[in-house]
């Protein structure tokens, strides 16, 4: 029997097109250059697993709508869930995130405009390879909202730059222009805004047209040391997470960036 098409029009956060056997999902939250809310969150958890499970596809491409790929976490949805008492985002969202992702069998590109921030930065350097405009930049601020980078970042940045560069750019949450992060492994390409698509576009048809077991089961091997880190990791990193969610930091990050002045961190 074959399988029925996945619904991806359930998603309100994601959207979905097709081109031949590429499927498009594009970050969909415009009006805060595609931050992560709480329903966004929870759509990013199940929707590598709807692709995965897709079958008109074989090649995924992951970016996002407009001039961003992702701003990072919503604040106001910070802001609400601690005044709720809530202590951050589900952690077993988060998880499945991350997971879901690794365990994708088929190629997964990366298309980069503008900001790919916190949980945006991360899921796009998951991906096996990463086209970027030149306007591109790529940062992990976790610690700039007073919280630990728990949710991918303390496994991939290490990987794609080394310890020593990963650490700094975690540490200080410093963003990295796409040429830099070019130069320095972050990502495969950066080329001029206007080629972007049709850059990702070639390279997705490519393949498409590829002998595609050999492909999918080249990802499955290479990422198998990548998911044996993350199995490793995750688990703290996201507890840590969740520990600095109920900081006093993490409150005057969130406040002081609301009503647009620097922050007084007191280091509690």
């Amino acid at each position: 029997m074959s399988r029925q098409p996945v619904d991806f029009g359930r998603y309100t956060r994601i959207k979905a097109s097709r081109q031949g056997r590429v499927l498009t999902l594009a970050l969909s939250n415009p009006k805060l250059m595609n931050a992560v809310d709480a329903e966004m969150h929870r759509e990013l958890s199940s929707i590598f697993l709807d692709a995965a499970d897709d079958p008109l596809s074989d090649v995924i491409v992951l970016t996002g709508e407009g001039a961003a790929f992702s701003a990072g976490g919503d604040l106001n949805w910070m802001k609400r869930s601690f005044e709720a008492g809530e202590i951050g985002p589900d952690a077993a969202e988060a998880k499945r995130i991350i997971f879901s992702l690794l365990d994708l069998e088929k190629p997964i590109i990366a298309k980069v405009r503008g900001p790919a921030v916190g949980l945006g930065a991360t899921i796009s350097l998951m991906c096996d390879v990463i086209f970027a405009s030149d306007n591109a930049r790529f940062a992990d601020p976790h610690v700039r909202a007073g919280i630990v980078a728990g949710d991918g970042g303390a496994i991939i940045w290490p990987q794609l730059v080394g310890y020593a560069r990963a650490k700094e750019y975690l540490m200080t949450g410093d963003p990295v222009k796409a040429v830099e992060a070019e130069r320095i492994g972050l990502i495969n390409h950066v080329v001029p805004d206007a080629e972007l698509d049709a850059r990702v576009d070639a390279f997705a048809a490519r393949l498409a047209g590829g002998a595609l077991v050999a492909i999918r089961y080249t990802k499955v091997a290479t990422n198998i040391g990548l998911k044996q880190l993350a199995h490793s990791i995750l688990d703290a990193s996201i507890a840590y997470e969740m520990q600095t969610f109920a900081t006093e930091d993490h409150r005057e990050a969130v406040h002081s960036f609301l009503e647009k002045r620097p922050a007084a961190f007191k280091g509690r």
